[in-house]
């Protein structure tokens, strides 16, 4: 009785750090997403209206690839916090970085000022992410039954700041509804209110911090040796010249430029899980029974991929449907393009306690490869329902209602409750016990190697190519989820005992 009283309740029956941690992340999510939903438009409108004047194609293969890295980044993140500088002070920093990110696109610096800042964004919040989440893990005992909620109320933050952040950064982008900028976009007000929001989130940070986040949190929980450094900057500044050698042979063939660049970190995040795969495969660490669970999890790696793909996509494609394909106005209530983002956090917030209830009162429920394929189908028929409209009405008819947008999300935001939160748990129980950290890198990385494939794909989406674009992109996801079907019980086999 004693150790309940002394548990601290004073945040909605939870540890007062989460409300720190909790407003931390709904921050930062509020300045990504809300960065994220004018950028695109920011990059190909033309200049006379406030944008850079690029490609449509180019400016959707950066969207895609600054979605790769960020998760790419996210594995160093996770190494620097465990080995370096701990845990708070690395989600300090992430904030600091993500917040000069946001204030560098504010400036009318042009394309000089983008690359810089994503520059910025991708490091800040591949330091932030992964560690946020660490931490509240953090608050909480072994043995402390409050952590599963005080995981659902953290989530509930994440998606709450990114659900606002649609509707606020194009607000402040129009005018603030007051028409300041006479009709036309002001990008820099928006990603102002992007800094804004990040700035809001580092002082709570480390106000609240101070006094109620654990003071292990400044420490490395595996401090590195000079003996282990070693080794890390050798293979750091191998990596460093490798780099630089392949800049240097691109621009003596004149081939230096952000499309070649985009190919490369393509090729960097497809083969980065192939060099995890092979390397706990030929491990002496891994067991045989743990190196059977690692071939079970090849296949739902390759699902997630698929899927992060075509979930990933909302930011890309669907933002190009509902710029140019999409009536934006439902009677007399007219909303911006970008407003459509929203989609994504809403309809996890309401899905979420639904799923949740499902899986603690299925007794017979699919396992987690039947879940997977079951996500691949749901996702690729989100696609296939976005063919529709140009096959019903033609691409040249004009503009479609907004509500086949809103099925689409909602089609893959059920698959998203079918993949993402099953696979965070399944890739924490396939982990070799030598490569625990390193297993739940590849939950990032699988995010990251779907978005760097779009980068190779989104180039060859307009209005013209939709009906092709959607359907093939949708089969191929559907064809992968009935093959991943027919082997359920061989990967269930596999995994060896792990449910």
């Amino acid at each position: 009785m004693s150790k309940q009283k002394d548990l601290d309740t004073s945040f909605f029956g939870q540890p007062r750090g989460l409300s720190t941690l909790f407003f931390t992340e709904m921050w930062e999510r509020f300045s990504y997403y809300g960065m994220r939903a004018i950028l695109l438009f920011y990059m190909y409108y033309a200049v006379t209206k406030g944008g850079l004047g690029m490609d449509q194609a180019t400016a959707a293969s950066i969207m895609s690839i600054y979605g790769s890295l960020v998760y790419l980044a996210s594995v160093v993140g996770g190494w620097l916090s465990d080995r370096v500088w701990g845990s708070r002070r690395t989600v300090f920093i992430g904030g600091v970085l993500i917040m000069f990110g946001h204030i560098a696109l504010s400036l009318p610096f042009g394309v000089s000022a983008l690359y810089v800042s994503i520059a910025l964004i991708v490091i800040g919040t591949g330091l932030l992410k992964p560690n946020v989440s660490e931490m509240v893990g953090g608050l909480y005992s072994p043995e402390d039954r409050r952590r599963d909620s005080g995981f659902s109320m953290f989530v509930f933050g994440i998606n709450l700041g990114a659900a606002v952040a649609p509707w606020a950064v194009p607000w402040a982008a129009n005018g603030f509804g007051l028409n300041l900028f006479h009709g036309e976009m002001n990008f820099h007000a928006g990603f102002s209110l992007a800094a804004i929001g990040m700035f809001f989130g580092l002082v709570q940070y480390v106000v609240d911090g101070r006094k109620y986040l654990s003071k292990d949190s400044l420490y490395a929980d595996d401090p590195i040796d000079k003996e282990s450094l070693r080794p890390v900057i050798i293979w750091t500044t191998v990596g460093v010249v490798a780099l630089v050698v392949i800049l240097g042979l691109l621009a003596a063939m004149g081939q230096l430029n952000i499309t070649n660049i985009i190919t490369l970190i393509t090729i960097v995040a497809i083969a980065l899980p192939i060099y995890y795969f092979v390397m706990m495969l030929n491990s002496k660490k891994v067991t045989k029974e743990e190196k059977s669970r690692v071939v079970a999890y090849i296949p739902l790696f390759i699902a997630a991929a698929i899927f992060w793909a075509i979930e990933e996509s909302g930011s890309v494609v669907l933002a190009l449907f509902a710029e140019q394909r999409t009536v934006l106005h439902i009677g007399g209530w007219h909303f911006a393009a970008a407003n459509f983002q929203t989609l994504n956090p809403l309809f996890i917030m309401i899905l979420t306690p639904f799923f949740v209830t499902l899986w603690d009162h299925w007794k017979k429920q699919p396992s987690a490869p039947g879940k997977f394929a079951a996500g691949l189908v749901i996702a690729g028929l989100s696609y296939v329902w976005m063919a529709l409209p140009a096959m019903i009405h033609g691409t040249t008819a004009g503009r479609v209602s907004p509500f086949w947008l809103v099925g689409s999300w909602f089609i893959v935001e059920i698959a998203e409750m079918l993949i993402s939160p099953i696979g965070l748990s399944v890739t924490t129980k396939l982990a070799p016990r030598a490569f625990k950290s390193q297993m739940m890198s590849m939950w990032f990385l699988a995010d990251a190697a779907g978005q760097a494939v779009n980068a190779q794909v989104v180039k060859y989406y307009s209005s013209a190519t939709e009906v092709p674009y959607f359907l093939i992109i949708g089969a191929v996801s559907i064809v992968f989820g009935l093959i991943l079907c027919l082997f359920v019980k061989k990967i269930h086999a596999l995994m060896d005992g792990v449910e």
